[in-house]
């Protein structure tokens, strides 16, 4: 029997059986990220390719800044394209009016796909297949492909050269001085994972050393909202955070409230998951569904989220290499000796171990912190307020089986934020500073970003 290429193909994307295609599952499929969150008469354009990134995030197993970074351009690339088509917002980057006529839900997907394709190295050929073919075939439609596929070129042109190349990010390249004195970040080691979660490698270098030098979205710099200086170690404010981590934050601790502990768990959002900024986006999503938004309205939304996500992630980088703080496991375990603090409290305890996996990367800020916060503050300004009582699940429920059907409930964004960051303590990762400047952070760059991307045309 002989097999056309279409027949392949098409077989091929029913069965998902290509993987190196970018494949990925539909919404109603329980690996679907909007599957337990998204109402049927809210699907659309812009949730379905979010799924799809979020999807491609899990799968290739990103780590959080970049995981954030290809928030930030597919999402943009996506809106740029529909709305030079609608014609709402005005734009800084010169995309220009796209063609009367055209289908501007087709630009975005076609947009989305272009920028996702090179954000992730997939060509995604059958979810470009299978969005296409939910459009009738038009002259709308065809103009619609052809403007998308255009925009998508010019926003990943765009970002040529922005710094974001991993042979850039994951090298220090000299664009940050190392520590010298008793704070300095060293590997935390030996290294361990909680089965089935995530799991850490041995390194000689930090994660992502040079994401803070990416050209940001929405700041004037990476380092707009830098933090202040860190504590003195000899310090009574640094000698009461480490009692307080010490205490609170180690596997065995006797502070930790059961509550506590779940929190920790539940905001983990480890590299083998969506990441913190795919959760943040999953928490939109639930949100702003029925919040009756116009398409445009919508893709101007979530393209905020995603640059403001992006740009968090460069901001919480330039803070982590540029101060280069040294993570509570090792204060606690080799380091406590060489910060001559005078409080009995700074003692060395060479046992101790944090509640959950210590990132392999330096501590100060919190980049969980710096991520919900944007967010939050994101989705407040968006939703026209903060209180708004919701409640969620782990999106990502088989890293952590002691989650499943866990719940949470929150009466505010602010209050979900502030949850997520203190998860950071409970898990023994941060220091309270780590958390406390990163919040304030992260609620600035959203403020900045709401006010000045993106108005509408007058």
């Amino acid at each position: 029997m002989n097999v056309s290429r279409r027949r392949f193909l098409a077989a091929s994307a029913a069965a998902c059986t290509l993987p190196f295609f970018g494949c990925v599952t539909p919404h109603g499929h329980r690996s679907s990220y909007t599957t337990p969150i998204l109402e049927p008469q809210h699907r659309n354009t812009v949730f379905h390719w979010i799924d799809v990134a979020l999807q491609q995030v899990r799968d290739q197993r990103l780590s959080p800044p970049r995981a954030a970074y290809n928030l930030g351009l597919t999402t943009v690339a996506g809106f740029l394209a529909a709305n030079g088509i609608v014609r709402a917002y005005d734009e800084p980057y010169g995309i220009g009016p796209g063609p009367r006529g055209a289908d501007p839900e087709v630009a975005y997907g076609t947009a989305f796909a272009a920028a996702a394709a090179e954000a992730f190295q997939q060509p995604f050929l059958f979810e470009r297949m299978a969005f296409n073919d939910r459009f009738p075939g038009s002259e709308a439609k065809s103009m619609g492909v052809e403007w998308g596929a255009a925009v998508g070129r010019q926003v990943v042109e765009m970002r040529t050269d922005d710094g974001s190349e991993p042979s850039e990010a994951q090298y220090y390249l000299g664009r940050y001085r190392r520590r010298t004195d008793s704070l300095r970040w060293s590997p935390t080691g030996p290294f361990y994972g909680a089965s089935p979660g995530p799991a850490y490698a041995s390194f000689d270098r930090g994660l992502f050393p040079g994401h803070g030098r990416i050209k940001p979205w929405t700041m004037t710099g990476a380092d707009q909202f830098r933090a202040r200086d860190f504590y003195d170690p000899a310090s009574p404010e640094f000698a009461d955070e480490f009692d307080m981590i010490r205490r609170l934050g180690g596997a065995d601790s006797t502070l930790r409230t059961a509550d506590q502990s779940e929190i920790a768990m539940f905001w983990e959002d480890g590299p083998w998951g969506c990441t913190p900024s795919g959760h943040m986006a999953c928490i939109a999503i639930q949100l702003l569904q029925d919040r009756e938004l116009t398409f445009i309205e919508l893709a101007r939304a979530f393209a905020l989220i995603g640059m403001t996500q992006c740009d968090a992630s460069i901001s919480a980088w330039d803070n982590k290499y540029h101060h280069d703080i040294v993570r509570p496991e090792s204060a606690f375990r080799t380091r406590a000796p060489e910060f001559a603090n005078p409080d009995p409290r700074v003692i060395r305890q060479s046992g101790w171990r944090s509640y959950i996996p210590t990132p392999e990367f330096p501590a100060y800020t919190s980049g969980h912190s710096t991520f919900a916060a944007a967010a939050a503050e994101m989705i407040a300004l968006i939703y026209g307020r903060d209180d708004v009582a919701f409640s969620g699940q782990s999106p990502d429920q088989v890293l952590w089986p002691k989650l499943a059907g866990v719940t949470r409930h929150w009466t505010s964004l602010t209050r979900m934020a502030e949850e997520n960051g203190m998860s950071r303590l409970y898990g023994g990762v941060h220091w309270n500073i780590d958390n406390t400047e990163a919040l304030t952070a992260g609620r600035a760059i959203a403020r900045q970003a709401f006010r000045s991307t993106f108005p509408r045309k007058a």
